[in-house]
């Protein structure tokens, strides 16, 4: 499992109920969109997987709380798993490259930017977390303030990062992309599919619902 941001009755039935078979948990940071669950996470018995500044914000202690560190690679049964640096407004979050024999997974979201590049990728999961244009014409109409616009430019991917960020990367063996992370005031979820359909040629998703 990555991430854990929703109630965990959401999170069991999404499995299934069938947590017990759950090994891992991955989790990027401690803003609670990502980590409201984490606790209840550990009290079913799994084992949580995050840095040492997010298990400190999110005070999760413990036998399951395993601390990771950028590119220090750990597996968790058939899966191994390479953390790298997110640039994101919280204490050491963490994207994560995930590889189960010829499958590997970019997990990126909460984050400025990608600051590595990565070969034989098979599925993206990448933020795309607003437009630039439209940011900017929010900011005219007074619907999104500077303070809140500086903080998306510091801190999360816009759609011009986000189509950088897959050129820059390794798509010969992709085969979907999924978006993260989308503002409901600065994201055109179709736009950013058909955009990002047509830089790539490959399938697009968005990843549940705008925020």
């Amino acid at each position: 499992m990555i991430e854990c941001g929703i109630p965990i009755k959401e999170i069991k039935k999404g499995c299934g109920f069938a947590l017990s078979e759950m090994r891992a948990c991955l989790l990027t940071h401690s803003h609670k969109d990502h980590s409201k669950a984490a606790q209840d996470v550990l009290s079913v018995g799994i084992d949580l997987y995050c840095s040492e500044g997010t298990a400190q914000a999110c005070a999760l202690t413990g036998h399951r709380v395993h601390i990771i560190r950028a590119l220090k690679q750990f597996r968790v049964g058939a899966w191994i798993i390479l953390p790298f640096d997110a640039k994101h407004d919280a204490d050491e979050p963490l994207s994560f490259l995930i590889a189960n024999g010829n499958e590997k997974l970019l997990f990126a979201t909460d984050t400025l930017y990608v600051p590595y590049r990565f070969k034989g990728l098979t599925s993206v999961m990448l933020e795309c977390n607003y437009s630039l244009d439209t940011l900017d014409e929010n900011i005219m109409a007074g619907y999104v303030d500077q303070s809140r616009r500086s903080r998306l430019l510091e801190s999360h991917m816009s759609l011009e990062q986000c189509k950088n960020t897959l050129l820059a990367n390794d798509l010969s063996n992709v085969q979907e992309i999924h978006l993260l992370h989308l503002s409901s005031q600065n994201a055109d979820a179709e736009r950013f599919k058909q955009e990002i359909q047509r830089l790539v040629g490959l399938p697009v998703y968005i990843a549940g619902q705008p925020i």
